[in-house]
């Protein structure tokens, strides 16, 4: 049985298709948002909706290393002073592309979706992720999506708030995916429902928290030449044998459908 903390249950925002009987191998799949499942950041991406589609140096020099979430929330209201509306940032989310391999990697899980159980945890927001995923036809894979809560005002104002708050210091302010993982489990561990292995896709210096948590049993796959990646590499150098994980660096997510492929095989 997998190791889990404590914690507390979060509401489940999609309930994916039941796991079919008896009792197959479980695992859950971990994916990131921004530069994981589309190929671009999708902070950055929305500006595309603003006049000259480019923001004021006033703006962008608020920004403060660690409260990015709190700079996006200036970046909205300004966007929402200039007339930008729902469907401009619809339209900006819904065009995003996928990274390469991401759409081999989304058919391959719907075809074994009785054996993977699927999460994104994402310091964007749950509009942005909600309308490219739909866009991309793959919304319906994933049993909950955990992501910074966000909608439009009376006045049609694009909003933004944090997830959580939080002790790390190691992530934002807003959001430690560490927390959220180490809470999940422990909510599917109360509901009785335990996991072989977890695999963790992402790129991002904020995902390389909650890797580390991860044991011999389970796969991190960071992105080739990202962050998330990088980290990894140093701990190993710094501290052989500290990150628990093996690590499958990829280019495109077609190597992590492989990878799976090949753990399924085993397991026949």
């Amino acid at each position: 049985m997998r190791r889990c903390c404590e914690g507390v249950g979060l509401p489940c925002l999609f309930k994916g298709v039941g796991m079919a009987s008896p009792r197959p191998p479980r695992y859950l799949l971990v994916f990131d948002f921004d530069e994981t499942i589309i190929n671009e950041n999708s902070d950055d991406s929305i500006v595309r909706a603003a006049p000259g589609q480019v923001l004021p140096e006033q703006i962008r020099q608020t920004f403060r290393e660690g409260f990015y979430n709190e700079y996006m929330q200036r970046v909205l209201a300004y966007m929402g002073d200039q007339g930008v509306k729902m469907g401009d940032f619809k339209t900006v989310y819904e065009n995003i592309p996928l990274s390469p391999g991401m759409p081999d990697l989304f058919q391959f899980l719907s075809k074994n979706h009785e054996l993977f159980e699927i999460i994104l945890i994402s310091d964007a927001n749950m509009f942005g992720i909600e309308c490219s995923l739909r866009a991309a036809g793959f919304y319906s894979l994933f049993r909950k999506i955990f992501s910074n809560p966000s909608g439009f005002d009376k006045r049609g104002y694009f909003t933004l708030g944090p997830y959580h708050s939080h002790k790390c210091l190691d992530c934002p302010a807003n959001m430690c995916k560490r927390k959220i993982l180490t809470e999940y489990l422990a909510e599917r561990a109360q509901e009785e429902v335990e996991f072989e292995r977890v695999f963790y896709v992402g790129d991002g210096a904020n995902d390389f928290c909650p890797s580390v948590t991860l044991t011999s049993a389970d796969v991190a796959f960071p992105r080739k030449g990202y962050p998330m990646h990088r980290m990894t590499q140093e701990m190993e150098k710094k501290q052989p044998g500290a990150f628990q994980a093996t690590v499958v660096p990829w280019e495109s997510a077609a190597e992590v459908a492989r990878h799976l492929q090949e753990l399924l095989k085993k397991k026949c």
